[in-house]
Formats: structure tokens, sequence, C-alpha cells
């Protein structure tokens, strides 16, 4: 059977106790359309998707910053859930964040482990429902939601918005389907015996994945995290460079507004219209804030050579550091250049000289320094 674009059919809803659940249709079938705008869009994207990755390929030592990037990425797709903790915040030790602060700052933490080590399963594991329990596993990992059984598909109902079953503003398929229609979906994300480019297949399956909405809790996040792990996993992207939470954390109504339309008006034409524009902008993005990067990188290290003389190579070597960890103190410094605590001391002191360090605690004590510029870089 094949699914055509402009005469899907969503779902149904379904009664059940008290309240009624949508079931989604399955996914995985050949999808063609007529609508030749999709093409153009799909092209726009695959394009700047392909510079990004050509682009990352040429830069050197692009893991350096690959970091920052996943701790970007989990400061808003976790911003998106409600937390507060910033890229500033983020890069800290916890014995640095206020008390209130600290369990916004662990779910940031988690996430970026859960990223990290979704990334590096990849080598050894398809993107598979067993990888996504695992990642969802250090997701859930003693934060607030610990009890909203880690790592495992949901065995009760959930709902969207509101505070009860009663009021919700969406509610996703009762639990029993829930096996079914994520094996749909991971067959849909592997079938080679159908042709449907990979950008149009990962936009379908992220929408599917939501309204799904198979865990108690972190769908969100691993959703979105779904994206980039499909790039990767399909060698579009060598690197894990490209996240779309920024994208969709601009404007959340109208995110939600066009995963809500897809289930109620059957238009998924609109869905696919606005998350290959959201590939397409945050790829360009993307290559710029790599460009940024660079740019920064050579400026700095010409700036070492001609100001610290014999420290240089300390220097370069601490700069280095600092592209993957911008949060740094004394006694790192010791430690990643491998000298004394009174030369490491006096080597901070000569990195906040010419700004690349900045001081952030106010302390004789303990302090602890970050590297402002690169961070901004981010911020903006």
């Amino acid at each position: 059977m094949t699914i055509h674009l402009e005469q899907y059919q969503s779902g149904q809803y379904q009664k059940g106790y008290e309240y009624r659940y949508f079931l989604p249709s399955s996914i995985n079938d050949e999808w063609v359309w007529q609508t030749p705008q999709i093409n153009l869009l799909l092209e726009k994207a695959a394009v700047k998707l392909g510079e990004l990755n050509s682009f990352a390929r040429l830069v050197p030592n692009a893991d350096l910053f690959i970091q920052l990037h996943v701790t970007k990425e989990a400061v808003v797709s976790s911003r998106i859930e409600g937390t507060q903790t910033n890229m500033r915040e983020a890069v800290l030790p916890e014995s640095e964040i206020l008390p209130e602060h600290r369990n916004d700052w662990r779910e940031v933490q988690n996430y970026t482990q859960a990223l990290n080590q979704a990334i590096s399963d990849l080598q050894t594991l398809p993107l598979s429902s067993r990888l996504l329990k695992q990642t969802h596993a250090t997701l859930l990992q003693s934060v607030r939601s610990e009890y909203k059984t880690p790592g495992e598909f949901r065995t009760s109902q959930n709902w969207i918005g509101g505070h009860s079953l009663a009021d919700a503003a969406f509610i996703p398929p009762h639990h029993q389907h829930v096996n079914e229609l994520m094996g749909d979906l991971e067959h849909f994300l592997h079938n080679h015996d159908i042709h449907v480019p990979a950008l149009i297949r990962i936009a379908i399956a992220h929408y599917q994945f939501e309204t799904i909405h198979p865990f108690l809790d972190g769908n969100g996040r691993i959703g979105r995290l779904l994206i980039t792990l499909f790039l990767v996993s399909e060698g579009i992207l060598d690197k894990p460079l490209l996240y779309l939470s920024s994208y969709f954390e601009k404007n959340k109504g109208l995110y939600y507004d066009n995963l809500m339309v897809v289930r109620e008006k059957n238009d998924m034409l609109q869905w696919l219209k606005y998350f290959l524009v959201g590939v397409e902008q945050t790829a360009t993005l993307a290559v710029s804030t790599l460009s940024n990067i660079i740019a920064l990188k050579v400026r700095l290290e010409q700036g070492l050579q001609l100001k610290l003389g014999r420290r240089a190579v300390s220097a370069q070597r601490l700069l280095n550091a600092l592209f993957i960890q911008p949060a740094t103190s004394v006694e790192t410094v010791q430690k990643i250049c491998d000298i004394s605590y009174k030369a490491a001391n006096e080597l901070v002191a000569q990195m906040r000289a010419h700004g690349i360090l900045q001081e952030i605690t106010g302390q004789t004590r303990n302090r602890v320094f970050i590297f402002a510029e690169y961070l901004e870089i981010f911020d903006n």
C-alpha cells in the first residue's frame, strides 16, 4: 500500500475509560506526494545539510567543538520542557550552582550524558526502541521524574497539557498500542524497500514519536534527539552538529500547533514544510556557528604565540581543553598542562589578562573561570 500525502489519514479517536485517546495510523509504507513545494524545500534542506557536513569535515579538530553543541542542545531541549538552566550554568560544576537551580542543572547534565551515550551506542546498536530506552534511562536517572519508569515504555495512560485526562490538550494512544506503534516506527526508519527521502522519513518519524508519546516523561527530549541520531546513523552527518530544538523553541506554540494540525486535520503536508524549513535554517546557523568558532580559535592561537612566549605551549593545550569544557579552575589547569600549581596560576592570570578567561566566583579561593567569548557564540 502507498500513502498519498495529500490524502493521508492521521488516525482516529478511540474511547478509553471516561476519555478519548488518539490512535495514529501506521507509517511504515511508501509515501508519495503531488505538491512540488515539498520537493523544493527538501532540496534546499538537503543542500544546507550537505554544506554543514562538508564544512565539519574540513574543520581541523572538529571534535573539540562538538561537546558545546551537545551542551547547547541539552540546555535548549530541556528549556522547552520548563527548565531554567542557561549555557553558563550548564558548564559549571554542581558546587557552583545555587541550590534552587540544581534540579534543573541535573536535568541538563543528564540530557548531555544521554545524548553522548546514544551517539556512542550507535557504533554497536541500530537506532531502535532498545537504544531509545537506554537513552531514556540515563535521561531520567536521579532527577525529578526518576519514578516515571526510566528506560521503559509506559504501561499506563499519559496526556499532554492540562492537569488530568479531563482537561488534557491531547491524549496519546492507550498504552496497549505503544509497542506495536513503536515497532512500526522502527521498521519505517530502517525499511529499505520503500523510497522515502531521509529528511521526509525522520520528519514523519518525529511527528509519530511525539504522537505515540511512549514514555511517561521525557518524550519531547527523546523525540528531538531522535532526529539527530537518525541523521548520524544514516551517515547524513558525520558528527552530531544539527539540533532542531532551538528552531522549535523559537516559537513553541507554532511547533505544537504544527504537530496538532496533523492529528486534527490530517495535514502532514504542513508539518513537513515546517520541518524542512527548520532543517535548512538550523543547518545554515550551524555553519555560521562553526565559522565563528574557527575564527575565534585562529585569532586566539595567533595571540598566544605572540604574547605568551615560553608559556605558549601550555596555553595552547589549555585553549584546546577550553573548547571542550569552557569552565575551569587553577587545579584543573595544573592537571591539563601537567605543570606546577604556581605555573598554572600564572598561566590563568595571563589568560585573564588577554581576555580569554573570566573569573566568575569573586572569591580568592576555589575560583572558577569561564571561556566567556566562546560561550557567547552559542548564546547568540
